[in-house]
């Protein structure tokens, strides 16, 4: 395992304000980034977006699950680390050995369902595996940033369909929600009672209910109807009613690198949590999203077959991104519709047309990088 100088900083390029088209590339190029979870859905992601920015990537993380995750994880990670966040000594040695002056906690747990059927293994990857995470970057004085990936399930959510907000109380209801809520109080302990200076400043991210190419977790709406087009198989709603705020992966991805730039330039204004939800118009029940994915794709059959899950859920989700637009400039760029077309392309390309997973989604990337280089006007133009 290679070593680095654990004391070595780099001073934020502070001459380039938010708004440069350029500002991701020119602040992340050869810096050092740390990404827990980096073989799953959103992991993958963003460890290749960090990649095509031109960040130093170290991937922390269990191996991914199947062949269908692998057709997305082929990031341009510089070092990749096999192992568990629920092993502390693991978890300090990797921070130690690779010196990150950023970190991105995706690792843990992600299924509702499958936290009512594992309950105990959900709490100690989510909320123990945090504090390790947590701990180990407190530890390491190279870190300077530090965006704890948790949920927009963290909420005490009373289901009565109002958007949350950041100062809404936590809670939840199963383990996964409950877990999420400990991992947001624990990211707040850690910053407001361990550390000085906000050295590293710690923060939160909760995004909605994503959706995006290369995603195949079991009970997940658009990876279901992924799997049942594939088998010739009706796609069967369980939950038809429900309502969550729906965004493509991209749209929060892009928040949590502006999150991460703001912690190091300006780490007092901006260690805290923060909402990165969709437009109003992307919260629909699931009936909805699973016509519109339908629709787009061009064939399939939906049939609504209500079930209990393992753990009960909210009928309704819906965050109200106003502080991350008001503060960080940044806004949800893909409408309901664009973000199903982009989602769909990703499978009918890959599943159906037989490209490469890992090259479509940097397509995808790169078209998003360059709307933000256009400007508004055509940054809008997917809504």
């Amino acid at each position: 395992m290679a070593t680095m100088d654990a004391t070595e900083h780099r001073q934020p390029p502070r001459d380039v304000p938010r708004s440069d088209p350029d500002a991701p590339r020119s602040f992340f190029a050869g810096r050092r980034v740390l990404v827990t979870g980096h073989t799953g859905f959103k992991g993958a992601w963003l460890s290749s977006w960090l990649g095509r920015l031109g960040a130093r990537v170290t991937g922390l993380s269990l191996p991914a699950e199947d062949d269908a995750s692998r057709a997305l994880f082929q990031a341009p990670v510089g070092v990749s680390l096999a192992g568990d966040i629920r092993d502390f000594a693991f978890v300090a040695a990797s921070f130690a050995a690779h010196a990150p002056e950023i970190v991105f906690h995706l690792a843990a747990q992600s299924l509702v369902g499958r936290s009512g059927e594992d309950p105990l293994g959900t709490v100690a990857v989510n909320v123990l595996g945090t504090a390790h995470v947590l701990e180990a970057a407190r530890q390491t004085p190279s870190v300077r940033a530090f965006v704890n990936v948790t949920s927009d399930k963290c909420y005490a959510n009373v289901d009565d369909g109002r958007p949350f907000r950041e100062g809404d109380p936590l809670g939840g209801r199963d383990p996964y929600s409950a877990g999420k809520a400990c991992a947001e109080i624990l990211t707040a302990a850690w910053r407001e009672s361990l550390v000085r200076d906000h050295r590293p400043a710690f923060a939160t991210a909760r995004a909605g209910n994503v959706i995006g190419g290369g995603d195949w977790a079991e009970r997940r709406l658009v990876p279901d109807i992924a799997r049942a087009l594939e088998s010739g198989a009706d796609i069967r709603l369980r939950q038809p009613w429900a309502t969550r705020p729906w965004q493509h992966v991209l749209d929060p991805l892009r928040g949590y690198l502006m999150l991460a730039r703001a912690l190091c330039e300006a780490p007092r204004d901006f260690a805290a949590p923060w909402n990165f939800g969709p437009a109003p118009g992307c919260a629909v029940p699931v009936r909805d999203l699973a016509a519109r994915v339908v629709a787009r794709w061009g064939r399939g059959r939906v049939i609504e077959a209500p079930e209990s899950g393992p753990v009960p859920e909210a009928e309704r989700l819906a965050l109200d991104a106003t502080k991350a637009a008001a503060k960080l400039g940044w806004r949800s760029r893909y409408a309901l519709d664009a973000a199903v077309a982009l989602t769909v392309e990703w499978y009918a390309r890959v599943r159906d047309g037989g490209e490469d997973g890992a090259v479509v989604a940097m397509a995808q990337i790169d078209a998003d990088e360059a709307a933000t280089a256009a400007g508004p006007a055509d940054a809008e133009a997917g809504r």
